[in-house]
């Protein structure tokens, strides 16, 4: 399966142009053979796991705006970046949607899509929230699902700038994490750390 790659180098260049652009909308449906969900998931996140499914199939999140990443990230031991602790696990691919960044958050238009590889596949997982700190300025972190984004902290070399300053929420809708839904990583995720694309974190 071939998907179209962002280029980290112009990434913030695509962020600020699009940062005072309107979010694209598109079509939210449930869709048959949607990965399995976790239990004990509130009315708004079964809302949102819902309104994403689609994006089972990762042609779906690139025909709907969604650039791969490529790299499969891995924290085997665990980080930390500024006020962010990253228990050891995975996070996986991100797909982002430079589109849907903006001030106000909705729960049907993450700005990123997680991806698990699984074989040959890739397997939704997760989606993550993602507003940059030139949008937030002075306000407080942005907030969704009652949970407040965790922040500030660098970009993820090498698939973002370290200089893209941002906040940020994983939420783990379609796997169970160990450490909790909304924990950054997920032990249970895995990255093959022979695949070449793969980006292991080992600070």
């Amino acid at each position: 399966m071939r998907c179209r790659v962002i280029d980290p180098r112009i990434l913030s260049a695509l962020v600020l142009a699009l940062l005072a652009a309107p979010s694209v909308a598109s079509a939210q449906a449930k869709q048959a053979g949607a990965p399995t969900k976790p239990a004990a998931l509130s009315p708004e996140l079964v809302s949102a796991r819902d309104a994403l499914a689609k994006y089972a199939d990762p042609l779906v999140a690139v025909r709907d705006g969604y650039f791969s990443t490529v790299a499969c990230v891995d924290f085997p031991h665990g980080g930390k970046d500024g006020p962010v602790d990253y228990p050891p696990g995975a996070m996986g691919v991100h797909f982002l949607n430079t589109a849907n960044i903006g001030p106000v958050l909705d729960p049907a238009k993450p700005q990123v899509l997680i991806y698990e590889p699984v074989g040959s596949k890739l397997k939704l997982v997760a989606a993550e929230w993602f507003v940059p700190v030139a949008v937030v300025g002075n306000n407080p972190a942005p907030k969704i699902f009652g949970q407040t984004l965790f922040g500030p902290m660098d970009g993820h070399e090498p698939i973002m700038p370290a200089s893209l300053r941002h906040y940020d929420l994983h939420v783990w809708l379609w796997k169970d994490n160990p450490l909790g839904m909304f924990t950054s990583t997920n032990a249970a995720v895995k990255c093959d750390p022979k695949a070449p694309y793969t980006s292991r974190h080992t600070h």
